[in-house]
């Protein structure tokens, strides 16, 4: 029997969740915003970003991860994140949260500014061992997932889908999205090829990404 492309990342066996659960224990604060290249942090650390349009509950699910309630703050008008933002994660780990995409509402300008500055940090820090790409299971990837789909692809960046309220969708539902996400990423070599469900109301996952954020070298 041929196995699923891109099946669902496996539970983590005991030493593994038991790192993920120790990184993310300790402190994870704030560090910066930034709306420039020359703005970042120092490449000192390994670092995995965040991305996801408009509404997938990427804020949330920062927030499920790190277990505090309001680190990645969620904003009801589309666009208003407009920088990158760092959280350092205990002193071996940076969070990156990317601006959000997809935002038809926002102006020209900053969308091409969001573009150049997305463009020059996926392609020019060396510390990024990989990006999560977040999609809502009650839509699949859509058009605008895929640009930036493509720009990993561009970048040689290694990216990880996630998918987001799990919970809110039946099985089947959800089993129909997950046979056209796996579809979409057969043409990105820059996938990385397994996926992780989650929902953050129900902790489903929340474990598994800490593991896999843990182990990263």
């Amino acid at each position: 029997m041929t196995s699923l492309p891109f099946p669902l990342t496996p539970e983590p066996d005991e030493a593994s969740r038991e790192a993920g659960r120790l990184l993310f224990a300790g402190a994870c604060d704030f560090v910066k915003g930034v709306t420039t290249m020359e703005a970042l942090p120092p490449a000192d650390r390994i670092e995995v970003c965040f991305a996801g349009r408009s509404n997938v509950g990427k804020s949330s699910l920062i927030n499920a991860l790190t277990g505090r309630k309001a680190l990645a703050r969620a904003s009801n008008t589309p666009g208003r994140t407009q920088e990158i933002n760092y959280f350092a994660l205990g002193p071996s780990r940076y969070l990156v949260d990317l601006p959000g995409y997809g935002y038809a509402e926002a102006p020209k300008p900053i969308v091409e500014r969001w573009q150049r500055l997305l463009k020059g940090y996926l392609a020019g820090r060396q510390t990024l061992r990989r990006a999560f790409v977040l999609i809502d299971t009650r839509h699949g990837i859509k058009s605008v997932d895929e640009e930036i789909l493509n720009l990993l692809d561009r970048s040689a960046v290694t990216f990880q889908v996630v998918m987001t309220k799990a919970d809110k969708v039946s099985q089947a539902e959800r089993e129909a999205v997950l046979g056209q996400v796996r579809g979409a990423l057969k043409k990105h070599p820059a996938a990385y090829p397994e996926l992780v469900m989650t929902s953050s109301e129900k902790g489903l996952g929340i474990e598994t990404l800490r593991t896999i954020i843990a182990t990263l070298t």
